[in-house]
């Protein structure tokens, strides 16, 4: 039985969202233009159920490329309606597009120029009428057995939220590097972190110029707590790289090595990273060479900084 009625559910609503993909129309397109077009933040509000909705969408837009906010109607009535500004659209999520703080709050909306965009069932509701454009859901059945609670109408406007926000998201050409600098917490951000994130820089790099002997490059090392030192020029160009390898192959050879100029018993020619690779990448190249870290240069092939296996496996 249970499950039974579950299906139930799931089936009502996905026939929900059936009628309102097939009567989508151009006014979604016009919605659409219009939120591209907006110069400031696209403001979503609701009341209730559809304010949870519209909470949630609004979130979606800011993570997606649109700024955006959520915004209360009953606060926005006791003060809030001063975050809204001339450059703004707001988009407003209700079902019966007669919720009396929405209707309340509509006519300072409009007395402010700025544009509405609906979500509601009705083209005949007091929200529909006052909007610039409505997004019409249609007459839903609602999948609670009391035909009450807020369920296929509040997925249907959900799922419209979505794909406002997505085509937004097509359009404006955002990547998963955009992404990712919105969400440097979550794991795809992690992920694609770029390396100049993550990486040493300033005390915890050891660099050397070429002529300096060995025993200024450990001491370098031991400074910066690394496990190598970057030689570098004048410029700060990457001349090659000098690790505890180096060290050892050298002492073993030449009693003298610590005083040679660092410059002649370098690995010359290393392995640099641009700082606008990801984190996930230089991860994967250290593993593969099986190093333990490699100097990161900038767009101009200055040492901006190290990273390490330690470093980078903590940002992942």
């Amino acid at each position: 039985m249970t499950l039974e009625y579950a299906r139930q559910v799931l089936d009502i609503e996905i026939t929900a969202l059936q009628k309102v993909r097939n009567q989508l129309d151009r006014t979604f397109v016009a919605s659409l233009d219009a939120m591209e077009a907006c110069k400031g933040r696209v403001i979503t509000c609701g009341m209730g159920k559809a304010g949870q909705i519209a909470a949630k969408i609004s979130a979606t837009l800011a993570s997606t490329g649109t700024p955006s906010f959520f915004l209360h109607p009953a606060e926005a009535l006791h003060g809030d309606l001063g975050m809204v500004q001339a450059d703004d659209l707001m988009l407003i999520f209700s079902n019966s597009g007669e919720s009396s703080e929405i209707s309340a709050l509509l006519p300072f909306v409009r007395a402010m120029s700025v544009p509405i965009i609906a979500v509601t069932a009705s083209a005949r509701s007091y929200l529909a009428v006052q909007a610039d454009r409505a997004i019409l859901l249609g007459d839903l059945t609602e999948a609670c057995p009391l035909g009450l609670a807020p369920t296929a109408t509040t997925t249907a406007m959900l799922v419209v939220g979505d794909a406002l926000a997505l085509c937004l998201m097509k359009r404006r050409g955002f990547q998963v590097e955009d992404y990712a600098r919105r969400h440097p917490a979550g794991a795809l951000g992690r992920k694609t972190l770029a390396v100049k994130f993550v990486m040493r820089v300033g005390d915890a790099v050891a660099a050397i110029a070429p002529d300096r002997p060995v025993r200024e490059a450990l001491f370098a090392i031991t400074r910066a707590r690394s496990g190598a030192a970057v030689v570098v020029d004048a410029d700060r160009r990457v001349l090659g790289i000098f690790c505890d390898g180096d060290l050892r192959r050298g002492i073993e050879k030449d009693p003298d090595f610590l005083g040679r100029p660092v410059g002649e018993v370098m690995t010359a020619q290393c392995i640099t990273v641009g700082d606008d690779l990801r984190a996930g990448d230089v991860l994967d190249l250290l593993k593969a060479r099986r190093i333990g870290e490699v100097p990161v240069v900038d767009a101009n092939g200055v040492l901006a900084g190290v990273a390490d296996l330690k470093g980078l496996i903590a940002s992942q």
